[in-house]
């Protein structure tokens, strides 16, 4: 079993022309013997953005705290803390924080994807 609080894990800061403001944290993964999924969890700045992209596996996203939105479909999905959302393999999405603070969320991916 591991009981942690989140920051204390590793913290993988993301900041170029694709993405902006990202840190990610990988939680519970494979180096803690999770044999099916991967927990991480990010945090975006004010202004901050994931890329745009897609990816064959699916993936679950908790918003723990702030605003944002889910780009789907060719458009911006407003979410906020408390809001979740599924995303289906190879289906175009990206994150951006909409609010003045972070914009935090947990998102959990099948074992074997890349886990950062």
């Amino acid at each position: 079993m591991k009981v942690i609080q989140y920051s204390q894990q590793p913290e993988t800061r993301f900041d170029n022309d694709q993405v902006k403001g990202v840190s990610g944290r990988v939680v519970i993964g494979k180096a803690d013997g999770a044999a099916n999924f991967c927990m991480r969890v990010f945090e975006l700045e004010k202004g901050g953005f994931t890329p745009k992209h897609r990816h064959d596996w699916e993936h679950e996203i908790f918003f723990h705290a702030g605003r944002g939105q889910v780009w789907r479909s060719g458009s911006w999905v407003p979410v906020e803390s408390g809001s979740v959302a599924f995303i289906p393999g190879d289906e175009e999405h990206q994150i951006r924080n909409a609010g003045e603070g972070k914009l935090t969320f947990i998102c959990l991916i099948p074992a074997g994807a890349p886990e950062l």
